[in-house]
């Protein structure tokens, strides 16, 4: 192995960069740790990793105040306190905060060792739930495993156990300059027999989130563009095939492409949806202020807690939260194109494609774009499973951010890039891979 020597950008009026020194075995898969001032946001004395660190602690807080709001008069009528999903958010907050601290703390490329493992083992959560006696079952669905107040969704665990293996998988099928073909199959394979297991739950909208996932790896890891277009085109069809013949999917399909006229029944949530989200106006009704948090909202802490935002805090609290969201993606796609190296660049893309499918499918629903698919507000819709595994999504984002701002600009690797329609992948020597 040969060693690579980095070193930082020397600034005018600076000390002198520290060199450090690595080795790396292939193309984009060795690892680069260098000590240096790193990338700042232009116009801000933030690092990138401080700004995505803020926004993370401004929508946990709000998420922790949202919840509270939402949730008071459900949480008297089931707990008999006001404070008592409060206080189980609360809880999972601070597990999901040390989970962020581990996962900003690991080295991300010892994510690579784990990966088949960690897949394997979500894989086998995924049968439990499944087995009557093991899984839990809730309001028509079996997605939990464990007991009391402890339970985990392993459909939550496989969107990060996905992330991680595809990563993997896709750095080592480009340093062995593999087909499009030999990229694509074995991964689509896994994601499908995920969806399927999570489907069976069923809880259609975490596999769309899955199957968002492995197409946006897919784009970016430099595949033609045919084969994953026909892909998606299948997805779809099948997606559509999977709510017609399953009448509770269905009735959510019909109520989405006109919820007025089923207003009284599986269009109800969206109509309420939408009224809460009207009558807030701009500055909205104030914490506490808003009618939806008295039943007339099912799931309003959970699945709609978006219409919550815009009743009690108005357009300006909506975009405030659309906007933070924003933010993440951003500064996650930033972290992607300074990352280390190629594995550091597909998980950060993995993460952020991650996070962007969960807000579009929730939000869409909420306002009347998108069906229904029970799929929460990234960082501010109560559950457990949901906050804790995207905190630890976070965690690892920021540890990307870090390693390369360390890095600085001669320690990174380039991501696949597409010229004149055609994906060419670049290894860490520069050149590209050709077809």
């Amino acid at each position: 192995m040969t060693p690579i020597r980095s070193v930082t950008a020397q600034r005018p009026g600076t000390r002198k960069p520290k060199v450090t020194t690595t080795s790396a075995s292939s193309g984009g898969s060795g690892r680069v740790v260098a000590a240096g001032r790193g990338w700042r946001m232009p116009g801000t004395g933030l690092q990138t990793s401080t700004a995505l660190m803020v926004v993370v602690a401004l929508l946990c807080v709000i998420g922790l105040v949202m919840v509270g709001s939402a949730s008071s008069v459900i949480s008297i009528s089931i707990y008999g306190s006001p404070w008592a999903i409060l206080f189980r958010e609360g809880m999972w907050m601070v597990i999901g905060v040390v989970a962020l601290a581990m996962g900003m703390r690991l080295d991300y490329h010892t994510l690579r060792r784990i990966s088949p493992l960690l897949l394997l083992v979500t894989f086998g959560l995924l049968f439990a739930v499944l087995v009557p006696g093991l899984g839990l079952h809730v309001q028509g669905s079996s997605r939990w495993i464990g007991f009391g107040q402890l339970r985990i969704q392993p459909s939550e665990l496989m969107k990060l156990s996905l992330t991680i293996f595809a990563a993997d998988f896709i750095t080592r099928r480009l340093d062995e300059d593999a087909t499009d073909r030999r990229i694509m199959g074995p991964l689509l394979m896994v994601t499908a027999g995920a969806g399927v297991l999570i489907l069976a739950q069923p809880d259609m909208g975490t596999a769309m989130v899955l199957g968002c996932i492995a197409l946006a790896m897919l784009f970016v890891s430099g595949v033609r563009l045919g084969p994953v277009v026909k892909i998606m085109g299948v997805v779809v069809v099948l997606a559509v095939i999977v709510a017609v013949a399953s009448p509770y999917r269905r009735a959510r399909l019909l109520s989405f492409i006109d919820p007025s006229a089923h207003g009284s029944g599986s269009g109800y949530q969206v109509v309420q949806s939408l009224i809460g989200l009207g009558s807030g106006h701009v500055f909205g009704s104030g914490l506490g202020g808003g009618q939806q948090q008295w039943g007339f909202l099912p799931n309003a802490h959970t699945d709609f807690i978006f219409s919550v935002v815009g009743e009690e805090l108005g357009i300006i609290g909506a975009v405030l939260v659309l906007f933070l969201l924003g933010a993440f993606l951003c500064l996650g796609l930033r972290t992607a194109t300074r990352s280390p190296d190629r594995f550091g660049g597909l998980l950060a893309l993995g993460l952020v494609a991650w996070v962007a499918a969960e807000t579009l499918i929730n939000v869409g629903a909420v306002v009347g774009l998108l069906p229904v698919t029970g799929i929460p507000l990234p960082f501010i819709s109560f559950g457990g499973s949901s906050l804790v595994i995207t905190l630890v999504a976070a965690g690892i984002l920021l540890n990307i951010a870090r390693q390369g701002e360390a890095a600085g600009p001669h320690g990174t690797v380039s991501l696949p890039r597409r010229v004149g329609g055609r994906a060419m992948p670049r290894s860490s020597s520069g050149r590209g891979r050709g077809r």
